[in-house]
């Protein structure tokens, strides 16, 4: 497959996590991120039937801390989430400071400007355009993962780097710190206590529950109608021989967490992906049950044998009507050996180049297909692909690494289904 890429304005962009969705009005919302302290994420849409992008906002003068010289609103890394036409998703930090060879929150602020503020809950309005900030983290951080329950209008964040556990009730404007879900989270001393935190929420839609895993292989329930301590789940767990084994302790993987994923109402019960092994399993929480359905990585990964190159596996993965959509990675082959990656990585990133591959599982009939590779027009093939949308069309959508003018850019493709 072929895919078109678009330059939005933004050529100091970089890799997207999730931050892209579909919209009730057709088209496709995304934020491409930056690292600079001084720039800030950049809100776009892109319009199928003007085959056009739009900028919308800056986020960091979105949230009106643009001017006061804070740290900048550097990245989103969630989905949108609808609700009376207003995209609801989190701000995140995008600017790192180096300690002990980690990517830690700043502590030492660049000469003339503020540490980081904090992570904001916001929406962006359909009608007005306009972005709005309606709750910030308290603590400080950024804000790694979201999910959102759009019929109660609540609204669940796991933040980074210590990982609290943050409810957001929208209508009565109510934030509330619920505590750390991992011990000290990715700000422990790695080997020690540090623990790698979950990127993917769930909510229940029939109950209003709230779920998320460990990479101890725990699972998690959140009751927001108790405001109590998240509880354990005692008869169900993430650590199947068919993950592989991990130590919690470490970096590099997200261990026993699951790396996506969403409610498919149908069957009343999830569907996620564990990243490093592309296991897909479903997860009924009711009766507190997890089923292993098929390994849903790219024909030449299964043929392998081998885990894909993303140390934590892909986020690419979405759940459109009875079908699952998942981008994910393919072993390249070079004289018709297998080109390995680095053995052990230190941090969520690629351990070497994979080519891009579109898998979909029709969840009735349990139909697997890979549908092959994606290159582009001049025969090189996208990178750092960590977000889907699907189109109304069935395109696929996503931000990707390619060539713009003779620099190295993140940015918009669209990938068409033949």
């Amino acid at each position: 497959m072929i895919a078109k890429t678009y330059f939005s304005g933004f050529d100091g962009a970089i890799e997207t996590y999730n931050a892209i969705s579909e919209a009730s009005d057709g088209r496709i919302y995304y934020v491409l991120c930056s690292t600079k302290h001084d720039v800030a994420a950049q809100l776009y849409v892109y319009d199928p039937k003007t085959d056009a992008t739009e900028f919308l906002a800056d986020l960091s003068e979105a949230v009106g801390e643009k001017q006061l010289n804070y740290i900048s609103q550097g990245k989103s890394h969630t989905e949108f989430y609808e609700a009376d036409q207003k995209l609801y998703f989190a701000t995140h930090v995008g600017f790192y400071e180096m300690i002990d060879g980690a990517q830690t929150m700043p502590v030492n602020a660049p000469e003339g400007y503020k540490l980081y503020p904090g992570g904001h809950f916001v929406y962006y309005d359909m009608k007005t355009k306009e972005v709005k900030s309606m709750a910030k983290d308290p603590n400080a951080e950024g804000i790694l993962a979201m999910t959102m329950d759009v019929d109660r209008k609540q609204m669940y964040a796991i933040t980074w780097p210590t990982g609290h556990l943050l409810h957001y009730d929208v209508e009565k404007d109510l934030l509330k710190d619920l505590g750390p879900v991992s011990g000290p989270g990715e700000a422990g001393k790695r080997g020690d206590d540090y623990r790698v935190l979950c990127r993917s929420l769930l909510v229940n839609p029939n109950n209003g529950l709230v779920y998320y895993s460990t990479s101890d292989g725990n699972i998690f329930e959140y009751d927001p109608s108790t405001g109590a301590a998240p509880r354990m789940l005692t008869e169900v767990n993430l650590r199947l021989d068919y993950f592989g084994k991990f130590d919690p302790r470490d970096a590099g993987s997200m261990g026993y967490n699951w790396r996506k994923i969403q409610w498919y109402g149908p069957e009343n019960k999830a569907y996620g992906v564990h990243g490093n092994s592309g296991y897909l399993f479903t997860f009924d929480p009711e009766n507190e049950k997890i089923e292993i359905v098929d390994r849903i990585t790219s024909e030449p990964s299964k043929k392998s044998g081998m885990n894909d190159q993303f140390s934590y596996g892909y986020l690419g993965y979405k759940i459109k009507g009875d079908t699952i959509y998942y981008l994910t990675g393919a072993p390249i082959y070079k004289d018709g050996k297998r080109v390995a990656g680095v053995e052990k990585i230190n941090m969520g990133a690629p351990k070497g180049l994979e080519h891009l591959h579109l898998v979909t599982f029709h969840i009735p009939t349990r139909t697997y297909k890979d549908l092959g590779a994606v290159f582009y027009e001049d025969g090189s093939f996208p990178t750092y692909v960590n977000s889907i949308a699907v189109g109304d069309d069935n395109d696929v959508y996503t931000v990707a690494r390619f060539q713009h003018e003779g620099k190295t850019i993140d940015d918009l493709i669209k990938i068409k289904i033949k």
